[in-house]
């Protein structure tokens, strides 16, 4: 089942061939994949059966998937929200929240971003015996268990780091963390088919060997504490909506500062520097653009979810098999084919409306370390940009803060001051931005300013 708006029917065609192969590659029985554009579901296609013991329940946008590790990108959008609300720090101890904590040094951080340097799971084998700790035995498991590696020495995922998250939110807002996941995220969002645990209708799980192609069922799991690595439960289209948030955030829940602080890259995976982690988000750079989101892989589920913040292009893959394929290779690839053929509609240019008087002095061409920039006037603003940058470089935004002084707000040196220099007769002699000289003229650093 295949729905679609907008596209170019050899859009959907190509996006339709996509998923299908995917679910042969995968020997997927059931495969929903889909693209969007800031938060509005273009395209979705459902390939097999979400149930092969009955065929009534629907396989499409609205079926629902345990997302897995997905769930950290809610967790870490909330421990982002308790920064801004300054209840704690991203540079905090663990033991600052959890006293009980014996491991010290083990920031926050750190948590989000997978480099503290502690193992991965929890004690105890729980993936073999598909037990999971309680509250207080994830304190002490906690305890017990081994920092591995130094901090920051390497990118190291860790499902236990991601529980104490869900403990210290638990803490800090004195109720069950998936309390403060429905209060701070799902019902401001509106995200009714996020749950913990399935809700009807759903995907049932299954693993296909690679060497049959008989599919046999995988168990539910119960996460206890190990919920908050790992236990939501959601749909394409919900997961669609989270990320059009993600691209676009409301301020009154997130603020959108915060979640492009969330976007940057804290520590490399891979040796080529085409995967890294920022604060609870996954970065892949592919084909010139970086993508950010994340995979899940539980018993019988293998999803992932990825958006490219320019074109406002999310894309999803849900697969329920334990063994399926490359679930960010297979979104990121419908994303990049739509992006590329199929693109959203140019914008007419608008004139502006004020040209400022005070700016008026500091247009056009100025150097500094002999490289050209352009000074100019876009909505009212000033902004720069360096000639010899690519048309598609974003340039830098200023915003007025007194006589003479202003703040870069966006794009290259965002947060540094630009200061006028004048004569004495008043006019601009140079500008002084994040301390480096800018005149008229190319000038080396010891040739005074004419």
């Amino acid at each position: 089942m295949s729905s679609s708006a907008e596209l170019l029917p050899q859009t959907t065609r190509h996006l339709s061939r996509l998923t299908r192969l995917a679910q042969n590659e995968s020997k997927v029985p059931g495969l929903v994949a889909g693209v969007a554009r800031h938060g509005t579901v273009l395209w979705s296609e459902g390939v097999g059966r979400a149930d092969l013991t009955d065929d009534s329940v629907p396989l499409g946008a609205d079926t629902q998937w345990p997302v897995a590790s997905n769930t950290k990108t809610f967790v870490a959008s909330m421990i982002m929200q308790l920064r801004d609300e300054g209840r704690l720090r991203l540079d905090d101890t663990v033991d600052t929240h959890i006293p009980e904590s014996t491991h010290g040094n083990v920031t926050v951080r750190q948590l989000l971003s997978h480099t503290t340097g502690m193992q991965r799971e929890p004690i105890g084998d729980v993936w073999d015996v598909l037990k999971f700790p309680d509250r207080a035995a994830l304190i002490t498991g906690w305890n017990d268990a081994e920092r591995i590696m130094r901090p920051h020495y390497r990118w190291h995922y860790s499902n236990l780091c991601y529980a104490m998250l869900g403990e210290i939110i638990a803490r800090l807002d004195g109720r069950e963390w998936t309390q403060s996941l429905q209060h701070r995220l799902l019902d401001p969002l509106e995200l009714r088919r996020t749950t913990i645990g399935l809700v009807e209708p759903h995907s049932r799980q299954y693993y296909v060997s690679p060497v049959t192609d008989v599919p046999v069922d995988e168990p539910a799991l119960t996460f206890d504490a190990m919920s908050a690595a790992g236990a939501i439960c959601s749909t394409l289209s919900d997961m669609v909506r989270w990320h059009g948030f993600l691209l676009d955030p409301d301020s009154s829940v997130l603020s959108p500062d915060t979640v492009e602080e969330m976007r940057q890259p804290l520590v490399t995976v891979d040796a080529g520097w085409n995967e890294s982690w920022g604060l609870g988000l996954e970065l892949v750079r592919s084909g010139g653009r970086v993508w950010f989101g994340h995979t899940g892989g539980l018993p019988g589920a293998i999803t992932g979810f990825f958006s490219e913040a320019e074109s406002g292009t999310t894309a999803a893959v849900l697969m329920n098999n334990s063994s399926a394929k490359d679930p960010a290779g297979t979104a990121i690839k419908l994303g990049t084919h739509v992006i590329e053929h199929d693109p959203e509609e140019v914008d007419a240019w608008t004139p502006g409306t004020v040209a400022p008087a005070e700016l008026l002095p500091l247009l056009g061409q100025w150097y500094s370390e002999g490289v050209a920039f352009t000074f100019a006037i876009a909505d009212g603003r000033l902004t720069a940009r360096i000639d010899r940058a690519p048309a598609s470089t974003p340039p830098s935004v200023f915003e007025r803060i007194e006589d003479d002084c202003y703040r870069t707000i966006s794009g290259g040196e965002r947060g540094e001051r630009l200061v006028i220099r004048r004569r004495e007769d008043g006019s601009v002699r140079q500008l002084n931005w994040a301390t480096y000289r800018f005149t008229r003229q190319p000038l080396g650093f010891a040739e005074p300013t004419p």
